[in-house]
């Protein structure tokens, strides 16, 4: 065996594309990437503040390609990056992530209603459960 047949290995894509034997749900929205949720809050706080991708790149010490990876979703930033482009827009972590967290659980609770009008599409339902606080219960798949 030679070293690049032991270097290779088998790729397993996170988000699966549907076959004819398993299509995907009709009208429901795929589960989103905690990466695409952080890339969407630090994208919508740059661009509200009217500030280009440079100006946070140069402030957070961050490169503006990585950075623009990053609000894409094309890339998962260690908790020190986004801690420096989180710091850079004004916020902290905390308020990044809380947002982060805040929209996948409108998201959630979106399929979760779609779910509910009868386009399960042969997936489990899906029930919340726990304390409601500002984020909302937990997500168990019955």
């Amino acid at each position: 065996m030679t070293i690049r047949a032991t270097n290779q290995a088998d790729v397993i894509p996170l988000r699966p594309l549907p076959t004819a034997a398993d299509p995907a749900p009709q009208g429901l929205p795929r589960e989103p990437l905690w990466r695409d949720l952080v890339g969407e809050v630090l994208r919508r706080e740059r661009r509200a503040q009217g500030r280009t991708l440079k100006d946070v790149s140069e402030a957070s010490r961050i490169s503006m390609a990585y950075l623009s990876e990053v609000e894409r979703g094309r890339k998962e930033a260690s908790s020190e990056v986004l801690a420096a482009a989180a710091q850079a827009l004004g916020l902290s972590l905390a308020d990044v992530l809380a947002l982060a967290g805040e929209r996948l659980v409108s998201l959630t609770a979106a399929r979760t209603r779609t779910r509910s009008l009868g386009t399960t599409g042969g997936h489990r339902p899906v029930r919340t459960t726990g304390p409601a606080g500002p984020m909302g219960g937990v997500l168990l798949a019955a």
